[in-house]
């Protein structure tokens, strides 16, 4: 199993207990506690290097396992190669079989739609401020 909090105040126990709850073995769980990016999270690390073909990583929610949709589609297709499927408890959503891989193709056109919304969103704050005289990029060197 794995657990996420996206700050170090926040509690873990939630998630832990749903994942034991599950039947997962405390030895199984991993987590991460106040991770900002992939480098900081140990215990996802650990999962990736500890699935084996044909385990099932249980995770409370979707927006746990992922920092966000683009994060969480990579990993679960990451899983995927690896004959790793996961499990989101309270959604009640399986990357397991052909109605989880056609779940795991609509959140990766959602993950596009969202870089694309961010992409236009970038362009349109850029045009804005040259209109407003704010240059771009290094100083002109004479």
């Amino acid at each position: 199993g794995y657990a996420r909090v996206s700050t170090s105040q926040q509690s873990l126990d939630i998630q832990l207990k749903t994942l034991k709850d599950a039947g997962v073995k405390v030895s199984r769980i991993f987590s991460d506690k106040g991770s900002g990016s992939n480098t900081n999270r140990k215990g996802l690390e650990l999962l990736r290097i500890k699935v084996e073909d044909g385990d099932v990583i249980l995770v409370k929610k979707l927006d746990r396992l992922g920092r966000d949709t683009a994060d969480m589609i990579h990993l679960i297709k990451e899983f995927e190669e690896q004959g790793v499927a996961v499990k989101f408890l309270d959604d009640g959503i399986s990357t397991e079989g052909e109605v989880g891989k056609m779940i795991v193709t609509i959140l990766s056109a959602v993950a596009q739609a969202e870089r694309h919304r961010i992409l236009e969103r970038t362009n349109e704050g850029r045009e804005e401020a040259k209109l407003k005289g704010i240059r771009f990029g290094r100083k002109r060197t004479t």
